[in-house]
């Protein structure tokens, strides 16, 4: 069984690394609709459409125009989440997403952070570098 450290990780806006990444969220959801009938013991359901969301939590850097710049809400773009690193062979998730939420925090003892928050359009792919 192999285990993985967060810090092998990164996420890509297209082909490109976004920047002082800390942290991510990707989550996949499906709903199900119930197709209990009069008869029935218990309640019965199947699965149906299914989603994608996510998060990432990045140290602010506004000199990453290719990475956290593209990430504007209400902007489209594909993410690429790769738990266990980019090299050959490495398994990743990818989608389609549009970026739902930006927010920029700081305190006076801490860093300039940066979090954004997006929702998956179409299906997310499981596949390998």
């Amino acid at each position: 069984m192999a285990t993985h450290k967060g810090s092998e990780g990164t996420v890509k806006s297209g082909a490109n690394a976004i920047a002082e990444i800390r942290s991510y969220t990707i989550t996949e959801t499906a709903d199900t609709l119930e197709d209990t009938t009069m008869g029935d013991a218990s309640r019965t359901y199947l699965a149906s459409l299914k989603t994608f969301s996510g998060s990432i939590e990045c140290f602010w850097d506004e000199t990453d125009t290719n990475g956290q710049l593209t990430l504007d809400v209400g902007s489209t773009v594909t993410i690429n989440v790769y738990p266990e690193g980019s090299s050959s062979g490495d398994m990743y998730y990818t989608g389609s997403v549009i970026i739902t939420e930006k927010s920029i925090t700081a305190s006076f003892d801490g860093m300039v952070e940066a979090s954004f928050s997006f929702q998956g359009t179409g299906a997310l792919s499981e596949t390998t570098v």
